[in-house]
């Protein structure tokens, strides 16, 4: 995102939607005209300032950014759709519509790493730190998300060079992994997170037992590991597999 200096007025009205806080208000000359200023370095291309609306002189300008740049609109701006994977935003769809799709069967868990939220964004390098970690315990990285698709080796978690100093809103880390692995898996990125200049969040899920259980509450509990029981479950995308049947 960038600001025309001629245009601006110094009114502040686009710093409250700056998703990371990088606008900031500069004086030039003598100090008799304020405007406001984006540190470029730091800006995520998420486009909200712009899509707001509120620049009174449209001061404002979003510019297309070739490769590697670009990859920070299309992870932090989720009206934009990356064109390897055709899925808008920072990962799949499975995690979300897992009784539909069946991604995640008995005895296996999707695991994601939700790095960059809230309001701190997430270089690739640190994506490049987790990444390395989970690929030494052997777990499968999902093939559809936008962020797999920027590795150079799926064996070491080394990333393509050329995306390592870019910066996104947040990205998303996923994997499927045997139910007997969600403790080493937990325990390596909680080691990992020491390392890397960003937040992250651990998201599970898994498919409930016949009984309606859920399967990693016991290994949690067992484990001493804090976790908070949600749901989101989204059945417009297709029919609902409940027992062998088909519910239209």
């Amino acid at each position: 995102m960038q600001i025309d200096a001629k245009k601006c007025v110094g009114c502040g009205q686009c710093r409250p939607f700056c998703t990371m806080g990088v606008i900031n208000f500069t004086r030039s000359g003598k100090g008799t005209k304020v405007h406001c200023t984006i540190d470029e370095d730091e800006c995520v291309d998420c486009g909200i300032c712009y899509r707001a609306k509120v620049c009174p002189v449209e001061a404002l300008n979003q510019p297309f950014h070739g490769w590697p740049r670009s990859i920070r609109g299309t992870f932090s701006n989720p009206l934009a759709e990356h064109k390897e994977t055709r899925v808008p935003g920072r990962g799949t769809e499975e995690m979300k519509t897992n009784d539909i799709t069946n991604r995640y069967k008995r005895g296996y868990a999707g695991m994601a790493a939700e790095m960059g939220r809230p309001g701190t964004g997430a270089r690739m390098r640190d994506a490049e730190k987790v990444f390395k970690a989970l690929a030494k315990l052997g777990v499968e990285f999902e093939t559809n998300n936008p962020l797999t698709g920027l590795l150079k080796n799926k064996e070491t978690g080394e990333m393509n060079p050329e995306v390592l100093s870019e910066k996104v809103l947040s990205a998303i880390i996923e994997m499927i992994i045997p139910l007997n692995k969600i403790i080493p898996v937990l325990e390596t990125m909680e080691k990992v997170a020491e390392e890397i200049n960003t937040v992250f969040s651990i998201d599970l899920v898994a498919r409930v037992n016949e009984d309606l259980s859920d399967p990693m509450v016991p290994i949690m509990r067992d484990n001493h590991k804090w976790f908070s029981m949600n749901g989101k479950t989204n059945l417009g995308l297709g029919h609902l597999n409940v027992k062998g049947a088909v519910v239209q």
